[in-house]
């Protein structure tokens, strides 16, 4: 079955309208801490809302693997379609609508950095990231080197421990990962991209995080708590263009 094709365990339909994008994200993981929301809403545009599981707000951390990045119908550009990315986010709701917003997005390719922060008004950066696999645990670090942005840097490696499984619907496995849409703003306007890819193959995961200093929300005190972690080996994601709100 073709991936547009495979909807049953989205929470609402596609959109009717053609998507542009494909990109597939490799060796990810998801790193997710509690956090009171308090710390989070000076950071979170006013038009939207934190969503919550069971009154508890979550921030993410999740380096990954970009790879066959390419715009609808048109093949992988060379030299741009590979590229590692981490990125830091939170989740809120919008009409009903839950979906991921993004603190920040590091990346080495800058000119994917540069069309993301025009096209997609993201706050992404460029980055020197190095990652190497060793026998089935990724090596993973981030230095961000973009001119004039607040620092931030990461390091850890990790690896899957479980097989694969599919988080159960009501699941906070679920809640944190199967999130269909982004927000964002720009010059005091919302604007939402629909995503679209099957359901994440996830694998439990360990990892020792050495350095994360990737937003001033993730502080020691929230640090100190274990975080939920999770592992993708690979799946495929289909974007669209935004539309304001």
């Amino acid at each position: 079955m073709r991936l547009i094709e495979q909807t049953e365990h989205r929470p609402y339909p596609i959109p009717s309208r053609p998507w542009i994008m494909a990109q597939t994200w490799n060796r990810l993981l998801f790193a997710h801490w509690p956090v009171p929301i308090s710390l989070l809403l000076p950071y979170i545009p006013a038009s939207i809302d934190i969503d919550t599981f069971e009154g508890t707000a979550w921030i993410g951390v999740i380096p990954f693997e970009i790879s066959h990045l390419r715009a609808r119908g048109l093949p992988p550009i060379p030299y741009t379609s590979y590229f590692p990315e981490i990125n830091v986010r939170t989740y809120v709701i919008k009409d009903n609508k839950p979906g991921v917003f993004f603190f920040s997005l590091d990346a080495t390719n800058p000119l994917a950095v540069a069309a993301a922060r025009t096209f997609f008004h993201l706050p992404y950066y460029k980055a020197d990231i190095q990652v190497n696999t060793k026998q089935n645990t990724i090596h993973y670090s981030n230095q961000r080197i973009h001119k004039n942005a607040p620092s931030a840097s990461f390091s850890a490696q990790y690896s899957p421990t479980s097989a694969v499984f599919h988080a159960v619907k009501g699941s906070l496995d679920d809640w944190l990962t199967a999130r269909y849409c982004l927000y964002t703003s720009y010059k005091n306007q919302l604007y939402r991209g629909e995503i679209h890819h099957a359901p994440w193959p996830l694998q439990q995961a360990e990892a020792e995080i050495h350095n994360n200093v990737m937003h001033p929300v993730l502080s020691p005190s929230i640090l100190q708590t274990q975080p939920i972690l999770h592992y993708v080996e690979q799946i495929t994601a289909l974007f669209w263009l935004l539309e304001k709100i």
